[in-house]
């Protein structure tokens, strides 16, 4: 049984067209993440990059690392993934790792704790998802972008064996008490999109001829409410707060800023 880092990659994207080709740092995009894939070494026995696009698969290959050329017509990253495995001939017993291709900060140190925790799990936890989250930062902003109440950043809310419950874009939970006012955004779990699961597992998720899109997943644009409407369990790792990942050009140029040494 092996572990594989796939990292989805499209050239199209409606706020940052190109995205993993940047490369005001001096490296691609694309390749600070792989890099943060490659640091978790034995925990992930292989990375690859699943691309529309030959421009980005040529830009992989000339810093040394795979890619694999899929369809463009995909949904989700999730669906680019399975075809991935499906590509490279994975054993239904394999388990991938879902690694976003806009997370160039990663700590590496998060990825090994999510393939550990896949390498031997309970037979619950085999048929289920696995993911990751963090709680936002008390120093960080109680409002507007970056915040709880950001749309952008998916809230998730989780029981107490470590399952989600639910995933939005609305502030989840709602804090009564304040009026919807975030006092401590700490008391807010941030979803990580990293995900975890085992192949034949992946195979099924992406099958939307027995899982089609969903009600709450067409609603809040989030592919892992079909799941949980569809009985799989998600299990969800905290782990310490992350960087956030590359959305818009503003996040982009204070990733620039943070990689370069410039920022303050």
């Amino acid at each position: 049984m092996s572990v594989i880092a796939v990292i989805p990659a499209r050239y199209a994207s409606s706020r940052l067209p190109g995205k993993p080709l940047l490369r005001q740092t001096g490296k691609y995009l694309i390749q600070h993440v792989w890099e943060r894939a490659c640091a978790a070494g034995a925990g992930v026995d292989r990375v690859v990059v699943a691309t529309d696009d030959s421009r980005i698969a040529d830009a992989v290959k000339s810093f040394g690392g795979e890619a694999v050329l899929t369809r463009a017509d995909h949904p989700s990253g999730t669906d680019r993934v399975a075809e991935t495995a499906r590509l490279l001939g994975l054993s239904p017993h394999d388990f991938v790792l879902n690694v976003q291709g806009d997370e160039p900060e990663i700590d590496p140190a998060v990825l090994i704790r999510l393939a550990e925790a896949v390498r031997n799990p309970s037979a619950e936890r085999a048929e289920g998802v696995h993911t990751l989250a963090a709680g936002f930062s008390d120093a960080g902003p109680s409002s507007g972008p970056g915040s709880p109440a950001d749309p952008n950043c998916v809230k998730v809310v989780v029981d107490h064996r470590s399952r989600a419950l639910y995933f939005s874009r609305s502030l989840i939970p709602y804090p009564r008490a304040t009026r919807g006012e975030v006092d401590r955004p700490g008391r807010w779990f941030l979803h990580l999109g990293v995900y975890a699961y085992r192949v034949d597992v992946l195979l099924r998720l992406a099958d939307r001829d027995t899982m089609p899109p969903s009600v709450l997943e067409e609603a809040e644009s989030l592919e892992q409410l079909r799941w949980l409407e569809n009985g799989r369990a998600i299990f969800v790792l905290i782990v310490n707060p992350q960087m956030p990942g590359i959305d818009t050009p503003e996040d982009y140029a204070a990733f620039v800023r943070r990689a370069t040494g410039s920022d303050g």
